[in-house]
């Protein structure tokens, strides 16, 4: 495939996450705490997380050292960012939930699954094979400097957060709690606000149509959960506050 019919390709998937975003407005995918009986077999909820994610490490790893130049330094820069966050993402932290018991439908697995498989051949690609920009060169780009510190402040908003959810529950507990500290004083879903600052920082960083993809696609994704969190808490906790919102303080 040459360079034009991959980006044509990568458009098209483009548009269909905007147009899942109104789907899952309206249908709450099967995660987590809206998980139910009815959405077939399930799995045990760590170890569907751990297979749904990896896709995102050695798919992604295998088609980019594949493809990737020694004059594409500045594309390793990015590599590293991304495994950084992948490792923790599909390792490190379902290794540390507390979910005994949980469990987790098998078409989220392979919707995950499935997602990440693309996902991961399409950002490979663009970085590896059709990442021919990417040299020494792209270092003086300001767009790429903007990026990179927008996606690692969205990493410590997601890191932060986490630490504050994986910490409510004590050892043995499965059930929920209202969240307090840091961002979570004016929103419900500060760890979702990270990850969308954080891949739309990759896209500025990446500057090519598959990291914009990859951000149309966490928005379509995380919005949605954000507000069906949001009404969640709202619904189960009578003492919820107030004055949070969903995902953007004030606003949403």
């Amino acid at each position: 495939m040459d360079q034009t019919s991959f980006e044509q390709v990568v458009w098209i998937w483009s548009a269909i996450g905007v147009l899942v975003l109104p789907l899952t407005l309206w249908i709450t995918p099967p995660f987590g705490r809206h998980t139910h009986h009815r959405f077939g077999p399930a799995m045990s909820n760590r170890a569907g997380w751990i297979l749904m994610e990896s896709p995102a490490v050695w798919c992604f790893t295998i088609i980019f050292v594949l493809g990737v130049s020694r004059s594409q330094s500045t594309a390793w820069l990015f590599w590293s960012l991304w495994m950084i966050h992948y490792v923790y993402r599909c390792l490190v932290f379902p290794l540390r939930t507390r979910t005994a018991g949980k469990q987790i439908p098998l078409v989220t697995v392979f919707s995950g699954f499935t997602f990440q498989l693309i996902n991961g051949s399409f950002n490979g690609l663009s970085l590896g094979t059709f990442g021919t920009d990417y040299t020494n060169s792209w270092l003086g780009e300001p767009v790429m400097w903007m990026g990179i510190a927008a996606f690692l402040s969205g990493w410590l908003i997601n890191l932060w957060s986490d630490e504050i959810l994986l910490g409510l529950r004590k050892p043995g507990e499965t059930g929920y709690h209202i969240p307090r500290g840091g961002l979570f004083e004016w929103v419900s879903c500060p760890n979702f606000l990270g990850e969308m600052i954080q891949w739309l920082g990759w896209a500025l960083m990446c500057w090519n149509i598959a990291a914009l993809a990859f951000a149309i696609w966490t928005i379509s994704n995380l919005l949605p959960r954000a507000l069906a969190h949001h009404r969640w808490y709202q619904a189960h906790f009578p003492e919820y506050p107030k004055s949070r919102t969903a995902l953007i303080p004030g606003l949403l």
